[in-house]
């Protein structure tokens, strides 16, 4: 655990009694008063999140927007300036080296949030391409990440004297005190959400007003099972170098037309021949809960296995994402390998809940 990073808001956690753990190498808040009350607290009221954990970083020069499009899956001339997408990172098989949201500062600046062990990753592999007056800076630890998440979050940020009024992935610049914000309508929850980018040093203070304004404090424990309510994958597990954007359905986060980016030919091959499995959620029949890594069946032979799995706190059952043969359907009734013991599921298209980002 010494070796281990910690967010500018660590003393907070510990203060506050959170249950800590390691994530992607930094010591972050697991939960504090449990999961189950931090996930009710995001789908009914607010909750608050550190994950300043998060990768930053930033392209800059002479059509950096063009130079991170010829790379990245996603298409950014769907987009502008004050806009932000979700996009891939892939090498050339068409493994997903990460996934991360893009946002288009001007033409000449993109900013992007990797994820926390793979950021360096991804700034090393831009800035090795870099050419032509292309400057790529990782700004990991100039940034801090607050995510405010809820149906009243937007009230709870207007409270602070904050920006609410822009649209779903976009962000603008505003001022708290006198010091510099980013305000992105981004998170990952499937609820209406912010997510707030202070200077690493400003953050407690920042983080005490959104307490103070009456968020609860939410861990990565709630953001997972968040997470999965939605379908949402989180890399290493539903999205990895083995695992590429036609198998985890996320095609749609590429742009295809395209001439160029990071392991087009393969994936464009796969696409046309069709991927050996496909990313699909299950919903289990009964109280077996589906996890990482178990085996799922068909008459008793392995069809696939389960990439994430949780208990929903909304549902009140077992749900998970698990990567099946191809000729596995929607509403299909397999089995789980629960060690040692079948759990019935049915195979079903997430999201589990219905998103509210909008």
């Amino acid at each position: 655990m010494t070796d281990l990073q910690k967010s500018p808001l660590h003393d907070r956690h510990v203060a506050l009694g959170a249950k800590m753990g390691d994530f992607g190498g930094w010591d972050m808040p697991i939960q504090y008063a449990g999961v189950l009350q931090e996930h009710t607290a995001v789908r009914e009221d607010v909750g608050v999140f550190d994950v300043s954990h998060l990768g930053k970083g930033v392209v800059r020069g002479p059509g950096a927007v063009d130079f991170v499009n010829d790379r990245l899956t996603n298409d950014l001339r769907r987009i502008g300036p004050g806009q932000a997408q979700y996009t891939l990172c892939c090498d050339a098989t068409g493994g997903v080296v990460d996934d991360l949201i893009q946002y288009v500062r001007s033409e000449d600046e993109v900013f992007l949030i990797p994820n926390a062990a793979n950021s360096s990753q991804v700034v090393a592999r831009l800035a090795a391409d870099a050419t032509g007056g292309i400057t790529v800076e990782d700004l990991h630890t100039t940034l801090a990440v607050i995510a405010v998440q809820g149906p009243h979050s937007a009230e709870l940020v207007a409270a602070l004297g904050l920006p609410v009024s822009h649209d779903y992935m976009a962000f603008t610049h505003a001022e708290w005190k006198g010091r510099p914000v980013v305000v992105c309508r981004t998170g990952y929850t499937g609820e209406l959400g912010f997510e707030l980018l202070p200077r690493w040093n400003d953050a407690g203070e920042l983080w005490d007003a959104i307490l103070a304004a009456g968020a609860v404090p939410c861990g990565l424990g709630a953001r997972d099972t968040l997470r999965t309510e939605m379908g949402y994958p989180l890399h290493g597990q539903d999205l990895s170098l083995e695992i590429t954007p036609v198998q985890a359905r996320a095609g749609w986060a590429v742009g295809w037309a395209k001439e160029r980016f990071w392991g087009r030919e393969a994936l464009l091959a796969e696409r046309e021949t069709g991927p050996r499995r496909l990313l699909w959620g299950l919903e289990a029949l009964d109280r077996g809960i589906p996890r990482a890594h178990m085996t799922v069946l068909r008459d008793r032979a392995p069809v696939g296995e389960v990439t994430s799995g949780t208990f929903s706190p909304t549902r009140k059952v077992g749900i998970g994402l698990a990567l099946l043969d191809p000729s596995v359907a929607e509403g299909d009734e397999l089995v789980v390998d629960v060690r040692g013991r079948t759990t019935p599921v049915r195979v079903v298209k997430p999201p589990f809940v219905p998103s509210r980002v909008r």
